[in-house]
């Protein structure tokens, strides 16, 4: 019988023969996941902690259950954590606790829970924002003891086993995914029974139910409804490291009256913070190539964008270091392996975007590394808090690019709602006798499917949709669109943006900068940083590594895949196709020279499609980056269509010099006849970029033509031809332009294009 099991049949049992070894089973990471701090009695064992020995039963109980959990006889609690269990379990109050990552959050719920269970209330409710989160917690309470299980989009078909060990009581702690609340079947099934059952709910990463919180999620938003339900006697825990006074107050206001807020230091003392700004993204993954192997241990290289995770762990690995790439492109399954793989030291590094962070536990970690700035001093506070969580130090190095305001201004207001779409959704729900998919919807909306999914989630939250089987309907309440919130929200975020400039220009102590930025009154200079003791890295940069950078950068060419399948719902849009393109129809693969987003050709793409920036012919190095494009696609045999004969050009509206030149440069290095441009029909495409395909369809659909010249052209140069264009985005205008050339006798249809939108 383990003590879990003894706590929850007995209510107590003695710790005779404990000896100060790891509980059988857990490890290091497992014991660690209850606090470091605790390990220490010396440490934890503070004044205010011996003067609590007289609070009686309730802490002997507690102090058990937490050195079981620790694996330690001499551990202890350390400020604030008893005094948020004493709140949970003997007062039934409803909590915040805010402090640093690495304290022992997770130490307080599960306590609370194992005591709480003891005395016969119901299991634990967990709403946990992150698969790995779940992962860590999971494996960290069965090791322990505690009985838990989790309920996610991972594994939805698992819910029997789940709600089987429900009914038997078996299961101390449940934990469930924000989204989760929103599912139809979860929520008029399971929901009420857990609500009726639950003896404790936990909001884990809470900062996120706050519109001041640095991630917008609707989702999280729909546990103020939950803590509604709840009857007032079932005490409720809030948790976060990265809640600045205003998401404080926005916290507490959804948790209720009387909020017992537990605020603790939030400055890290095992880190030791540095900034280096260099010149470019040449240098900066020189640095990286020149330093990475001396950095402590194992460790994290976060970047802003799939595409620059992928390229830099590929140049990283290319140069014979241990790094792979974690983005929310990886599959759940590989995202598992990646992470034990980094805990187990078998990688040097992952380099992730923000796909991997609240939640990931490695105690070990030595460093944490951002090519790219995070947008705001909280979001960066919580990324480096992955490092030293388990050991005296770590290295958390800033390399800032240039490209960093741009990225930063594209996701601020990518995830915001916009009024004439939300208009659009409710007109279309409000018109419609049944419930609509989110794909059915799609067709109807001009939406993506990701911002339209966003959209739906926030206008649930407001009560003006709501998801049912079958998808969403309107609930006929009447909504207003909240200008004044979204506005405040927005400005929030430019100034966060600004604050996150000053901390890379800053002279003063990086780390009281962050601890500042989060409202802790307790921000001090931390003694350790670059500005504090003088800076601790080199900023050399080996010329072989910035050459080898370089190279990497310059390398051009990626695939662009063909359309293959017309979108859903073309006839509500006047577009008579649906299904598979035919094969007369159909584009072959192409070429981009880069992605807007690359790190290397990427910068200079977005300078020359700037709103600003003038049209002008193409510039020498990159006609030479095309060159090494077209010479590499040949060696692939040219997706098996066999060489181009000739060129054929888009119209272009903001660009023309650009294209003219573009295809004049390729003509001239390829000895192949231009035969013409593509004549816009019906004054050109409409519409904007970021719509979805089926709307992006429609407005392109029979605006480009083949003119008398150009098809003559065409006849006396049977064979394939390169269709070149500027910029691509939802490749239906190559499409379009593509079946046209097909049907005027273009053998195959070729495209060769500057640069990828998103």
């Amino acid at each position: 019988m383990d003590w879990g099991q003894a706590l929850r049949v007995g209510g107590r049992w003695n710790t005779e023969g404990m000896t100060t070894q790891p509980a059988p089973g857990m490890s290091a990471s497992a014991e660690n996941a209850f606090s470091t701090e605790n390990r220490d009695a010396g440490e934890g064992a503070s004044q205010g902690a011996s003067q609590t020995q007289s609070r009686g039963e309730t802490r002997e109980q507690a102090l058990e259950v937490l050195r079981a959990l620790v694996g330690r006889a001499d551990a202890d609690f350390h400020d604030g954590q008893y005094e948020a269990i004493e709140a949970l379990v003997d007062a039934g109050r409803r909590a915040l606790v805010v402090q640093r990552t690495g304290w022992g959050k997770s130490a307080v719920y599960f306590v609370a829970s194992l005591l709480l269970r003891g005395r016969g209330a119901g299991p634990t409710l967990i709403v946990s924002p992150l698969l790995a989160l779940m992962r860590d917690q999971v494996a960290a309470a069965e090791r322990a003891g505690v009985r838990a299980m989790a309920i996610n989009s991972a594994n939805a078909t698992e819910w029997g086993e789940v709600s089987a060990a429900l009914a038997a009581d078996e299961v101390d702690v449940l934990l469930v995914s924000p989204e989760r609340l929103t599912n139809p079947s979860f929520r008029e099934n399971q929901l009420p029974t857990l609500i009726r059952r639950t003896g404790l709910l936990v909001i884990d990463e809470a900062h996120c139910i706050s519109d001041w919180g640095h991630d917008f999620r609707p989702d999280y938003r729909r546990i103020a409804d939950l803590i509604a339900q709840l009857p007032a006697s079932v005490p409720v825990l809030a948790t976060t490291a990265t809640a600045n006074s205003r998401v404080v107050a926005d916290i507490e206001e959804q948790l209720g009256k009387g909020v017992f807020t537990i605020r603790g230091p939030l400055a890290r003392k095992s880190l030791r913070l540095g900034v280096l700004r260099l010149a470019d993204s040449r240098d900066r993954l020189g640095w990286l190539l020149t330093h990475l192997a001396q950095l402590p241990g194992s460790g994290i290289i976060y970047t802003l964008t799939v595409s620059a995770a992928e390229d830099t762990a590929r140049l990283l690995a290319g140069a014979g270091h241990a790094v792979k790439a974690y983005t929310g492109r990886t599959d759940t399954m590989e995202r598992e392996a990646l992470e034990e793989a980094l805990k187990n030291n078998q990688v040097k590094a992952l380099v992730a975007t923000s796909a991997l962070g609240m939640g990931f536990d490695k105690p070990d970690l030595g460093f944490v590394v951002h090519l790219g700035a995070p947008s705001s001093p909280v979001a960066y506070y919580q990324q480096v808090g992955r490092a030293g969580r388990g050991s005296a130090n770590a290295d958390v190095l800033l390399l800032p690019g240039s490209e960093d305001a741009d990225i930063w201004r594209y996701f601020a207001t990518a995830s915001m709602p916009a009024q004439d779409k939300a208009m659009a959704v409710l007109s279309t729900l409000g018109e419609s006798a049944k419930a609509m998919s989110t794909p059915a919807l799609e067709a109807r909306v001009d939406l993506r499917r990701t911002p339209l999914e966003l959209l739906l989630k926030v206008l649930a939250v407001d009560g003006a949709v709501r998801r049912v089987s079958g998808g969403w309907e309107s609930t006929g309440q009447p909504w207003v669109y909240d200008e004044e919130r979204y506005r405040r929200i927005a400005q929030a975020r430019v100034d966060e943006q600004q604050s996150m400039v000053e901390y890379e220009r800053m002279s003063g102590c990086r780390m009281e900068y962050l601890a500042a930025a989060l409202d802790d009154e307790t921000a001090a200079p931390c003694g350790r940083c670059d500005n504090c003791t003088g800076r601790w890295f080199s900023g050399e940069v080996v010329s072989s590594a910035a050459e080898a950078a370089g190279e990497s950068l310059r390398h051009a060419g990626l695939p662009l895949d063909p359309r293959a399948m017309w979108p859903t719902g073309m006839d509500k849009l006047g577009v008579p196709v649906k299904g598979k393109l035919k094969a007369g129809e159909l584009v072959s693969g192409g070429r981009i020279l880069a992605r807007l987003s690359d790190l290397g050709w990427g910068n200079s793409l977005r300078s020359m499609f700037a709103a600003e920036a003038p049209d002008a012919p193409l510039e020498t190095g990159m006609a030479q980056a095309v060159v090494a494009v077209l010479r590499e696609w040949g060696q692939h045999g040219w997706e098996g269509s066999g060489r181009p004969v000739a060129v054929v050009s888009m119209p272009s509206r903001t660009k023309p010099v650009l294209l003219q030149s573009f295809a004049q440069a390729i003509c001239e290095i390829g000895q192949l006849p231009y035969l013409g441009e593509m004549q816009l029909e019906f004054g050109g495409p409409t519409g904007q970029r970021g719509g979805n395909s089926a709307y992006r369809l429609a407005g392109v659909w029979d605006r480009f033509a083949v003119g008398p010249e150009l098809a003559a052209a065409l006849g006396a140069n049977p064979g394939p031809v390169l269709l070149l264009d500027d910029l691509v985005d939802s490749r239906w205008s190559l499409t379009v332009a593509g079946r046209a050339l097909r049907g005027a006798g273009a053998a195959q249809v070729l495209p060769l294009v500057l640069a990828q939108a998103g």
